[in-house]
């Protein structure tokens, strides 16, 4: 079963008056790329919450958020009153000794910004909580897998379909390869005719040029591994593990081949059905980007 690189998640949790939200957002890439955003209370578990993401997203460009609403912060931070007077003597008695007037000063925001001024206590994160939040980030990480999975069964319809049409527009060209054949033969002995009858052809050195010339021509080799290629294709997009490079692998074969049957076939008809599988190959590695 294919899983696809994209997708979201998003979990919200309530915890002692937090309302804890986690969002995971997910796009193709080459490799693991986490990006992980987290309010400073929750610093401290970064490395863990990537561990976590590594774990069970394995590859792809990772948004992660965290954010809470703490109704309790939203009562201000009290004022340390003696801190306070202090600064504001010492303001007072600077002022009178240099003379400085203080009415046109904002002295009392002044005050505010100094040092130790407002009472600000650092938030001690429990281990109740820390087991709150990470039972909120599996959860994200399990509604996105979920929708990773949903995508991936569209793209597993979508590139299956199109590589039974490269089978099919496999077997299209054989008509046409056997007429080429036949042609070039016609094509050579009227050729040789045109010669004269003063020129004397060996019969047998000719048939083996002829066989030799339609032997650089043929092109069974590049559809039996077309094929198999196909077949093998099929086969990896229903195994269980993350499949996405070994499919790119076998498609950059299945793209050989097909450059290779372009290469030997002078025929219009068999040309045309070459473009139409090079077109849906490209297709495919399209989608396949995106293929965990």
């Amino acid at each position: 079963m294919l899983i696809s690189m994209t997708g979201f998640g998003k979990a919200e949790i309530q915890f002692n008056g937090k309302c804890i939200t986690v969002e995971v957002k997910s796009l193709n890439s080459k490799q693991l790329d986490l990006n992980v955003k987290t309010p400073m209370i929750y610093r401290d578990r970064e490395y863990d919450i990537r561990n976590l993401l590594s774990s069970k997203l394995i590859r792809g460009k990772i948004d992660f958020y965290i954010s809470y609403d703490d109704k309790q912060e939203n009562v201000a931070a009290p004022i340390n009153a003696g801190i306070f007077k202090s600064y504001y003597q010492q303001i007072e008695a600077i002022s009178e000794d240099c003379n400085i007037s203080l009415s046109n000063e904002p002295v009392f925001q002044t005050i505010l910004r100094l040092p130790d001024v407002l009472k600000i206590e650092k938030v001690e994160v429990t281990d109740d909580e820390w087991k709150a939040v990470f039972e909120c980030i599996n959860a994200a990480i399990d509604k996105m897998i979920l929708f990773r999975e949903q995508e991936g069964k569209a793209l597993e319809k979508d590139i299956t379909e199109r590589v039974l049409l490269i089978e099919e527009l496999l077997v299209k060209i054989e008509p046409f390869e056997k007429q080429r054949l036949e042609t070039v033969k016609v094509k050579l002995q009227e050729g040789l005719k045109k010669l004269g009858k003063d020129v004397k052809v060996d019969n047998d050195r000719f048939e083996q040029e002829i066989i030799y010339y339609l032997e650089k021509m043929d092109v069974t080799e590049e559809k039996v591994r077309l094929r198999n290629h196909c077949e093998y294709f099929i086969n990896t997009v229903n195994e269980v593990h993350p499949v996405g490079r070994k499919l790119g692998f076998i498609l950059q074969e299945m793209g050989r081949e097909i450059n290779t049957l372009g290469s030997k076939a002078s025929q219009a008809e068999m040309q045309k059905f070459v473009v139409l599988m090079k077109d849906e190959l490209e297709k495919i590695k399209e989608q396949s980007l995106n293929i965990l």
